[in-house]
């Protein structure tokens, strides 16, 4: 066994095997002490509501009124490029917990989740849906739309066709998946302060019809494909919304996968919001 002596005059003298032996403590350590740091500590995934929608209709601008909490004037609708996401907090049982005027609050007990604005613009729609398929522990989904726009055929047209895509993804995830957990979808109807904007049950009559057209539309698409009778049948029930074979698409039809889906209406950027209600059906849902 070598002395003390022996092992210091070697690491002393200049040689290949002390470069070798000096190199790996250097580069070694800190992998080694974040492999232990990682596995003593828990990470917790917060849970997560998505919001989506058609460029314009107001998610970025809805989501840094959460943010702010109310502190500051409404932030103006701006279009985003990229998924953005902030950390909030929400209670059931706090003084203020119909609010999101909630950041100076202490009593209660608050949920922390994540809210992830997505972009609206067509050519990045395959963008928000992939965040649709692989966010983990999603709770729930807002679903931006311009109620003062959805009355003219050149808004509601594509906004029903990104909504029909949404749903369409929910229901098979539902079918498909193994997590017993549902994904509830608000209909956020934004901007009811100007004087165009259609009441919440128009919003929700003029989707439902136009959701009903598409499935009409995307279900005689596929009839004249081409496609063989034999794979007709399966491939049409699979792109099918609601309840198969029905003439009329209600968003009631949605429960038949346990997908609960709401209309509230509401507005941004009025000299005084009105957000209280998404808010309050967050709360209740993360």
């Amino acid at each position: 066994m070598p002395t003390l002596e022996e092992v210091v005059h070697f690491l002393m003298t200049p040689s290949w095997a002390v470069v070798i032996l000096g190199a790996l403590i250097v580069l070694g350590a800190p992998v080694l002490l974040h492999v232990i740091l990682s596995r003593s500590v828990t990470y917790i995934v917060p849970p997560v509501v998505l919001l989506l929608g058609p460029s314009g209709s107001g998610k970025t601008s809805l989501q840094t009124l959460f943010e702010r909490g109310g502190t500051s004037t409404p932030p103006a609708t701006r279009t985003s490029q990229s998924s953005q996401s902030v950390e909030l907090n929400a209670s059931t049982d706090a003084a203020k917990k119909n609010t999101y005027r909630n950041h100076d609050e202490s009593d209660g007990t608050y949920t922390k989740f994540l809210l992830v604005d997505t972009p609206g613009h067509g050519k990045l729609r395959g963008t928000a849906l992939g965040k649709l398929r692989r966010a983990d522990k999603l709770r729930a989904v807002l679903f931006v739309v311009d109620a003062a726009a959805l009355g003219e055929p050149e808004a509601l047209a594509p906004t029903a066709q990104y909504l029909y895509d949404v749903l369409l993804l929910l229901q098979k995830r539902a079918t498909r998946s193994k997590d017993p957990r549902s994904v509830p979808v608000l209909v956020v109807a934004n901007k009811m302060d100007l004087f165009t904007a259609l009441p919440a049950a128009m919003v929700r009559s003029v989707l439902e019809a136009e959701l009903a057209r598409i499935r009409t539309s995307r279900s005689k698409g596929l009839l004249d494909s081409g496609v063989g009778a034999d794979e007709l049948g399966a491939e049409e029930q699979d792109g099918w919304l609601g309840e198969y074979g029905s003439d009329k698409f209600t968003f009631a039809q949605m429960q038949e996968f346990d997908i609960e889906v709401e209309v509230l209406p509401g507005s941004v950027t009025s000299v005084e919001p009105d957000a209280d209600k998404w808010w309050w059906w967050i709360a209740q849902r993360v």
